[in-house]
C-alpha cells in the first residue's frame, strides 16, 4: 500500500510538470483589509463577476488574479463574517485596496451536511449545529474536538484525555457506534476497534475549517451508523488558506489531591503547525502536525463492586480490601479472580484423599483414618505424632492437608468468596499520554472547475479506551489516505483506513494473568485458606485472620513500579490473548464513493444521486475476532437518491431521500427520509421531517470472540453460536438457570438495528442579532442491538461440571422509544459581545428490563456562554466564558454500571491580539474550579487544566 502511494505521488508530480499553465493576459493584485482594524483579511474569495474564475487572499490579505478576460471587469469580494463588496477594475492594476466591513453571521452560515447541497443554516430541513474556524479560535477548550460538548443536545463520554466519544439523543458510551463521524468525507471510525478516533488521529487543530453536526437519524444520506447523529469535520483547502501558522500551548493539570487525583501537578504540552502554499494557479499543497503530551486523567474509583458474573445484578456494595475478603474494586484490576474458601478447602482435601487412596491401592482413606485417630481439637504434638507414624512417602501430603482437614472438621472455614489482590489503574497503565498527528495534501486544478487532491492523515500515540474492560492503546497507529476528484456538481473519491493497534492491551486480562504468572491461583488460594485456619486456631478473630491470610499468600507479590513488576508485566501484556493481555489488530478499510448533482440537467427539481462500495478486512489473528484461520473480508454497497422541490413562490421546500445498503452478512436495507421547510416569514422557518435510520451490527458486534477471563464475549452471527455448540449444549440466563430451563437455543435472526424518527422544529432570526432554534423529536427503535449474559455447562447436561459464561450480541424483542426537545438562543450584542444559551432533554421509554440499552444520557443539560471576539484598543482583547451542566444519570456498560453525579463546570479564556505580527496570546482553563467529575461510571475523574498559548497567523 505504501509503495502504491509513493508511485501515485510521483505520477501526480510528473503530470503537474507536464501540463502547461493557464493563459496569462491581465494580472490584478491588491490587499483586502478589515475596515475596523485595518488588518489584512485572509481567505477572502475574489471572483470575477459572471464567471467561476477567481482566487483567495493569503494570510496577509493579499491577492493576485490572472485573467484573460477583457477589462474592465467587476470583482466580487466575499468572506464569512463580512459584507460582500463589488469593485469595478478598469485597467490592470497591482495596487487594488479593498476594505470589508464586519457583520453578524447569525443565520447566514452555509451548511452542506443536512442535504448534501449548500444551503443557509436557517433553511436546513433538519436540526443542525455548526462550528466555524472563528469558534475554534475563540474557544476556551483545549481541543477543537472538545467544543462539540457545548453544542445543543450533545453528550460526550471521556475515557481519557485524548479519547472522547460523541453522541446526540441518547445511547452513549466509549466507542459509540450509533454516531457517524467523517473527516473530509472519510469515515473516522477505526474499522476493527469500532470507535471514532477524531480526537486521536485526524486533522490538526490549525487545519480545521469547520464542523457540522446533525443530531439524530441521518442514515438516508450517510449510511450505516447514523442512528443518533453525524459529525462532519472539514479541513482547510490550501488554495484558500495559505501561509504558515503555528501554535504553542503549555499548561498544568492534576492540581488536585487525594483519592480522585493521586498524580500531582504535571505539565501539559500541545504544539502544532500548518503550512499551506499555492504554487501558481493550478497547484497547492499543505502540511500540518500536532504533538500533545501530558499525564492522563486516572480512573481511580476503588468502590467495591459486584458484577453479573456472580449471579447478582451489577451494583456497588459496602466494603474495601480490609473489610471484605471478596473485594473487587471498580478501577482495581486483577482482583476479579475469585474462589470460595470452603470450596478450596474441600477440593484440597478431596484431591489429597484421592491421591493417597491411589498411592496405597485404595487401602488408606486418610480422612477416615484422621477422624478415627485424632480428636477435633488435636494438639500440635498429637498431629505431629500421627504424621510421624505414617509412611514417609505420605507425610508431605498429609502435612499439607492438616489445616484444610481441621478447618472443615471444626467449621472454621466459612463459605466466603475471596479475591486475588489487585492493582490500581495507575499501577498497571502508564498514564503518559503522547499523541502525534501528521496531515498533508497535494491539490491540482485540472481545470478551473475540477480539482484533484491526494491527502492523508496519520496519527500515533498512547491513549486509554473503555470497552468491556479498560484498554491501554499503547503505540496505536492509524492512517487515512484519500484520492479525490471534485467539481461543482460531482465528486469521486477513494480512501483507505489502515489500523495498527500497536502494543495495546486489556488491563483487566493482563493483570489477572500477571497474578497467575508470579503465583498461580492454584497455589495462592490454598495458601490463603490454610493461613486463615492457622490464624483462627491461634485465637485471632475472623477479620484479623483474613488479613493475616492475605499477607501470607501475597508473599513475593511484585510491588508496582519496581523493575521486577515491570519486567513481568511487560512479558504478560506483550503476549496475545488468551495467553497474555495483548491484542493484535491490523484491520483495514477500503471505500470508493461518488455523488452527482443533476440539478443543472433536471430543471424541474433538485436531484442528487450517489453510491458507495466498502470493504472491511478484519485481521486480529484471533486475539479480538474469530479470525484465527485468516483475515475476514466483509463488503457493503450503497446507493442513494434525493429529490428536492421548492413550491409556493419558494416558501415551501419538500425533500425526499431514499438509500439502499447491503452487507454481506445481512439482508439489504432501505432507509427513506422526508422533510419540509416552510418560510412563515423572512428568516423564520418551520421544519418537519421523518427519517428512518439503521446500523449494521459493527464488526465487533458480528465477529468478536474475546475471552476476558471472567467470560467470553462473542458476536451475534449464528456461526459463532454454533462454534460454541449452543445448538447441542443449551445455554441459560441467570433466571432460566434458577428455573432449570435453558433459553431458546435459537436467539432469532440477527438483524440490523433501525429507528423511525420524527422531528418538528423552528429556527428564526430576529433583527439579525438574535437566532432562536427549537426542536422536538420522537423515535422508535426496533431490533435494538445489545448483549445478554448466558451460562453453559462445561459438559452438556451436567451442572456439576461447572459453568462457562458468555456475553452474546443479540437483538431485543422490545421496541424502545425515545423522545426529547431542545432550545437555543444566540444573541449578538453591540461591540462584539455575544450570549449563547442552549438546553436539551432526552428520555427513554419502554426499555427491556432484561436488556442493557446503554442509554447513558442525562435527562437535562444546559450550556451558557458569554464572549467577545474583540474590544478595547483596536479590538485586540477577547474573552469567552462557558458554563456546562448536566443532570445525574445511570451508566449501563459492559465494563461497569453505576450512577454518574451531576456535572457543573466553568471554562474560560482571555486573549490578546498582537496585530503587527498576526499573533494571539491566550490564557485559559477548562474546569476552572477544579471540581472533579466523571462522564461515565468507571471512567476517569477529570479535573482542571490551566494553560497559556501563543498562536502565530491564526486569525
Amino acid at each position: 500500500m505504501r509503495n502504491a502511494c509513493h508511485r501515485l505521488v510521483v505520477l501526480l508530480i510528473i503530470c503537474l510538470l507536464s501540463i502547461p499553465t493557464f493563459a496569462q493576459n491581465n494580472t490584478l493584485s491588491g490587499t483586502v483589509r478589515n475596515t475596523s482594524t485595518k488588518e489584512g483579511v485572509p481567505a477572502v474569495s475574489v471572483t470575477i463577476k459572471g464567471s467561476s474564475s477567481g482566487t483567495f487572499t493569503d494570510e496577509k490579505g493579499i491577492f493576485k488574479l490572472v485573467t484573460s478576460k477583457q477589462l474592465p471587469i467587476t470583482l466580487i469580494f466575499t468572506s464569512v463574517g463580512f459584507e460582500t463588496k463589488e469593485l469595478t477594475v478598469p485597467t490592470a492594476s497591482a495596487g487594488i485596496e479593498v476594505e470589508l466591513t464586519a457583520v453578524s453571521t447569525l443565520g447566514t452560515e452555509v451548511v452542506v451536511s443536512a442535504s448534501r447541497v449548500p444551503e443557509r443554516i436557517l433553511e436546513s430541513p433538519v436540526s443542525i449545529e455548526r462550528v466555524s474556524a472563528a469558534n475554534i479560535r475563540n474557544t476556551p477548550a483545549t481541543s477543537y474536538y472538545d467544543i462539540i460538548r457545548t453544542l445543543k443536545g450533545v453528550d460526550v463520554t471521556t475515557a481519557s484525555l485524548t479519547f472522547n466519544s460523541v453522541t446526540t439523543r441518547g445511547f452513549n458510551g466509549s466507542g459509540n457506534t450509533r454516531f457517524n463521524q467523517f473527516v473530509d468525507g472519510m469515515d473516522n471510525q477505526a474499522p476493527g476497534l469500532n470507535f471514532s478516533v477524531g480526537s486521536v488521529i485526524g486533522l490538526t487543530e490549525l487545519d480545521v475549517d469547520n464542523m457540522e453536526l446533525l443530531p439524530g437519524a441521518s442514515s438516508a444520506l450517510y449510511g450505516s451508523g447514523g442512528m443518533n447523529g453525524t459529525l462532519l469535520i472539514n479541513s482547510k483547502n490550501p488554495f484558500k488558506y495559505q501561509g504558515f501558522s503555528a501554535q504553542i500551548k503549555q499548561g498544568i493539570m492534576h492540581v488536585g489531591s487525594g483519592a480522585k487525583d493521586p498524580i500531582g501537578p504535571s505539565p501539559y504540552y500541545d504544539w502544532s503547525f500548518r503550512w499551506g502554499k499555492k504554487v501558481g494557479d493550478r497547484f497547492a499543497f499543505k502540511l500540518g502536525a500536532q504533538f500533545i503530551q501530558a499525564k492522563d486523567w486516572i480512573a481511580y474509583d476503588q468502590t467495591n463492586y459486584i458484577g453479573a458474573g456472580t449471579g447478582s445484578a451489577n451494583h456497588t456494595l459496602p466494603g474495601d480490601r480490609v473489610s471484605d475478603p471478596g473485594y473487587d474494586g471498580v478501577n482495581v484490576y486483577g482482583d476479579e479472580t475469585s474462589a470460595d474458601m470452603f470450596d478450596v478447602a474441600s477440593s484440597v482435601q478431596g484431591q489429597t484423599r484421592a491421591g493417597i487412596l491411589a498411592a496405597t491401592g485404595n487401602t488408606v482413606d486418610i480422612v477416615a483414618l484422621m477422624n478415627a485417630v485424632l480428636p477435633a481439637n488435636a494438639s500440635a504434638a498429637q498431629i505431629g505424632g500421627f504424621i510421624g507414624s505414617l509412611p514417609a512417602a505420605l507425610q508431605p501430603s498429609v502435612t499439607n492437608l492438616v489445616p484444610f482437614y481441621f478447618g472443615l472438621r471444626n467449621n472454621i472455614i466459612p463459605k466466603q468468596k475471596v479475591t486475588r489482590t489487585g492493582y490500581k489503574e495507575n499501577e498497571v497503565i502508564n498514564n503518559n499520554t503522547v499523541n502525534f498527528k501528521f496531515s498533508g495534501g497535494l491539490y491540482y486544478k485540472i481545470t478551473p472547475g475540477l480539482e484533484l487532491s491526494l491527502t492523508g492523515n496519520y496519527g500515533t500515540g498512547n491513549t486509554v479506551y473503555t470497552g468491556s474492560d479498560r484498554y491501554s492503546l499503547k503505540n496505536l497507529k492509524l492512517g487515512q489516505y484519500k484520492l479525490e476528484f471534485r467539481a461543482a456538481n460531482w465528486f469521486l473519491r477513494g480512501y483507505t483506513t489502515q489500523e495498527n493497534s500497536g502494543d495495546a492491551y486489556n488491563a483487566t486480562i493482563t493483570t489477572r494473568l500477571f497474578n497467575e504468572a508470579w503465583k498461580p491461583s492454584t497455589t495462592w488460594f490454598p495458601q490463603y485458606t490454610a493461613a486463615y485456619v492457622q490464624s483462627r486456631i491461634a485465637g485471632a478473630d475472623p477479620y484479623s485472620s483474613f488479613a493475616n491470610a492475605r499477607s501470607f499468600a501475597d508473599v513475593g507479590r511484585p510491588v508496582a513500579g519496581t523493575s521486577q513488576f515491570q519486567t513481568l508485566y511487560d512479558q504478560v501484556r506483550s503476549k496475545p490473548i488468551p495467553i497474555g493481555g495483548g491484542f493484535l489488530d491490523r484491520t483495514d478499510l477500503y471505500q470508493v464513493e461518488g455523488q452527482y448533482n443533476l440539478s443543472s440537467a433536471v430543471k424541474f427539481a433538485e436531484v442528487i444521486v450517489g453510491g458507495s462500495w466498502r470493504q472491511y478486512v478484519l485481521n486480529s489473528q484471533g486475539t479480538l475476532f474469530a479470525d484465527s484461520a485468516g483475515p475476514i473480508h466483509t463488503n457493503e454497497i450503497g446507493a442513494y437518491l434525493q429529490v428536492g422541490k421548492k413550491l409556493i413562490n419558494d416558501k415551501l421546500k419538500l425533500t425526499a431521500s431514499i438509500r439502499y445498503d447491503k452487507n454481506d452478512n445481512f439482508k439489504g436495507k432501505f432507509t427513506p427520509r422526508f422533510s419540509a421547510v416552510l418560510a412563515v416569514a423572512k428568516d423564520h422557518n418551520i421544519r418537519a421531517s421523518y427519517q428512518n435510520a439503521y446500523r449494521f451490527p459493527s464488526n465487533q458486534n458480528q465477529w468478536i470472540n474475546l475471552n476476558t477471563g471472567a467470560g467470553i464475549l462473542i458476536g451475534g452471527l449464528p456461526s459463532l453460536r454454533t462454534f460454541y455448540h449452543f445448538d447441542t449444549n443449551p445455554v441459560y440466563t441467570a433466571a432460566s438457570l434458577a428455573a432449570g430451563t435453558p433459553v431458546e437455543q435459537k436467539f432469532g435472526e440477527y438483524k440490523p438495528e433501525s429507528v423511525n424518527s420524527f422531528e418538528l422544529g423552528y429556527k428564526g432570526l430576529f433583527g439579525k442579532r438574535i437566532l432562536v432554534d427549537v426542536y422536538g423529536y420522537y423515535a422508535k427503535y426496533k431490533d435494538f442491538i445489545g448483549r445478554v449474559s448466558v451460562g453453559q455447562f462445561n459438559t452438556a447436561g451436567n451442572p456439576a461440571s461447572g459453568v462457562k459464561g458468555f456475553s452474546v450480541s443479540v437483538n431485543s424483542a422490545n421496541t424502545v422509544n425515545t423522545y426529547g426537545e431542545g432550545f437555543s438562543i444566540d444573541y449578538m450584542m453591540q461591540r462584539n459581545y455575544a450570549i449563547t444559551f442552549n438546553a436539551s432533554s432526552d428520555n427513554i421509554d419502554n426499555p427491556d428490563p432484561n436488556f442493557a440499552t446503554y442509554f447513558n444520557t442525562p435527562k437535562y443539560r444546559l450550556n451558557i456562554g458569554l464572549s467577545n471576539s474583540g474590544f478595547g484598543f483596536e479590538k485586540r482583547v477577547g474573552f469567552n466564558v462557558q458554563y456546562r451542566w448536566q443532570d445525574t444519570f445511570f451508566t449501563e456498560a459492559d465494563f461497569k454500571q453505576g450512577d454518574v453525579n451531576a456535572i457543573g463546570t466553568f471554562d474560560g479564556q482571555i486573549s490578546y491580539k498582537l496585530i503587527p505580527v498576526r499573533s494571539i496570546i491566550k490564557i485559559g482553563a477548562t474546569n476552572i474550579l477544579n471540581k472533579y467529575y466523571r462522564t461515565s461510571f468507571g471512567n476517569p475523574s477529570i479535573g482542571g487544566l490551566y494553560y497559556i498559548s501563543f498562536g502565530y497567523n491564526v486569525f
